[in-house]
């Protein structure tokens, strides 16, 4: 395991530097772990991998229906989403295939419908059709009175999106990858025939670059002397319901689209409760995931129009997300072969669902930038901890049970987490260090109690030993 947050940097010249460990840097690095000869290192601010953008979204693997066709973007989701969905199904993470309904509440979205269809086409959509009222209701009979019509589009699914970043960047660490957290850039000095970078923690060098930043993917930018684009963070407030809403709705429910986002959906999630959001509020704070009053008020007064029963269910918990919006219409990925760096910017909703392509695509550039990645190889896919609902969780499953009785010592009962998860998430090759980075690798203190109950037991769990072979509880490691 090469996982670093205190150890100092190494010294060597790294082949590629990778700035940004969300799902398009973690992607990246996976990408260009493939070819054994690169030495190669993924850095990020933050402590954990996926801990921007990638972890606060709606968690949803497109089609790609609704981009713009002839797109950079419109071409690598519809990749993007045929790579993932073969790559979860090979690695274990949970998708569900809905679909969606692009549902018509005035006469103004009925009439956009067939422009939509016909862009859908475009897109290599082919099975996207429109639907009566009478059949909107029948596939939904808890909507709210007074759908015209909807646009069914029945490729688009739900998707863990934190085991997919940590997919990535697990497959790339096993695979020889530097992956150095708590390492925020801070200047790059180019000296003609390679990079330096300095970070918090220390130097870097390294002989090509690429900037995966994010929200932050500007300011990286301005550091290699570009202006290309800026970066507004774009504030998705969003509303979880309890499991208990679940039965409420069948399939994605999306409202015709603005010039602002996708506007405001209700979505089953992978975990089995209900989702409500996103807002689209732009701001100039790149820090502010806060969820306000007014957004919350919002977003409950129009998903009382989409699904009235939704909004008298329990809620979870609420949360925010801040997507890397800038002023133009597409991806902001471009090549600059002088300086050996390629840029990554503006991804926005849709990276997740492409991330995988974009990887591909970004290594083709360094190719033609001039490096030399070698033979490929195809890396043993981790197998991930099932987090869905969909497939057996490990309390459910005997065999599991009977081998190891720490997966059916339950430690969080509102989301049936076990401490075997908790351990095996604890051991891994790219571990948590905060009760947040546990939550999101295994589900716990992620319940309807939000940690009141298990949370003191959890974190005694992350504050103890985490060598292999040991844990707080004493339980053997396998």
């Amino acid at each position: 395991m090469r996982t670093t947050h205190h150890a100092p940097l190494p010294g060597e010249l790294h082949d590629v530097v990778v700035i940004g460990a969300g799902v398009v840097g973690s992607a990246i690095a996976r990408e260009l772990a493939r070819h054994p000869r690169l030495r190669t290192a993924l850095v990020d601010a933050a402590d954990d991998v996926g801990n921007g953008t990638s972890k606060a979204n709606t968690a949803i693997l497109h089609t790609g229906f609704d981009a713009v066709p002839g797109s950079l973007e419109s071409r690598l989701v519809r990749d993007g989403a045929r790579r993932l969905t073969a790559y979860a199904a090979g690695t274990g993470i949970p998708v569900e295939r809905l679909g969606a309904l692009l549902v018509a509440w005035d006469r103004d979205q009925l009439d956009a419908l067939p422009g939509l269809a016909a862009k859908a086409a475009r897109n290599g959509c082919d099975d996207v059709r429109i639907i009566d009222a009478d059949e909107v209701h029948r596939r939904e009979p808890r909507l709210g009175p007074g759908a015209l019509g909807a646009l069914h589009v029945p490729g688009e699914s739900i998707i863990c999106p934190w085991t997919t970043t940590l997919a990535y960047a697990t497959e790339a660490v096993r695979a020889g990858t530097g992956l150095h957290l708590g390492c925020r850039v801070e200047t790059v000095t180019d000296h003609g025939d390679h990079h330096e970078l300095t970070t918090g923690r220390g130097t870097l060098r390294t002989r090509y670059l690429v900037n995966a930043a994010g929200l932050h993917a500007d300011t990286v930018d301005r550091l290699l002397g570009h202006h290309d684009f800026t970066v507004t963070p774009r504030r998705g407030q969003l509303i979880v319901y309890d499991k208990l809403a679940r039965d409420l709705v069948n399939h994605i429910l999306l409202p015709v689209p603005t010039a602002l986002g996708k506007g405001v959906l209700v979505s089953p999630t992978v975990y089995g409760n209900v989702l409500l959001g996103p807002t689209a509020e732009d701001l100039d704070d790149k820090r502010d995931t806060g969820s306000t009053a007014d957004g919350l008020a919002a977003l409950r007064e129009k998903g009382r129009r989409i699904l009235p029963e939704l909004v008298d269910e329990e809620v979870t918990t609420v949360y925010a997300g801040l997507r890397a919006a800038t002023e133009h219409d597409d991806y902001r990925i471009r090549a600059h072969p002088g300086q050996r760096y390629i840029t990554v910017g503006g991804i926005r909703s849709t990276g997740l669902t492409a991330s995988m392509a974009i990887a591909a695509y970004v290594k083709d550039l360094l190719t033609d930038a001039g490096l030399a990645p070698g033979p490929a190889r195809e890396n043993e896919p981790p197998r991930m901890p099932n987090l869905g609902e969909a497939f057996p969780r490990p309390y459910q499953r005997a065999d599991l049970i009977a081998a190891d009785p720490a997966y059916g010592t339950v430690v969080c009962h509102c989301e049936r987490v076990t401490l075997g998860e908790i351990r095996d998430a604890l051991g891994s090759t790219v571990p948590p260090r905060t009760l947040d980075g546990l939550r999101r690798r295994t589900r716990a203190r992620a319940g309807r109690c939000q940690g009141f109950y298990c949370g003191p037991a959890v974190a005694e769990l992350l504050d103890g030993p985490t060598t292999p072979g040991e844990t707080t509880a004493g339980e053997p490691t396998p």
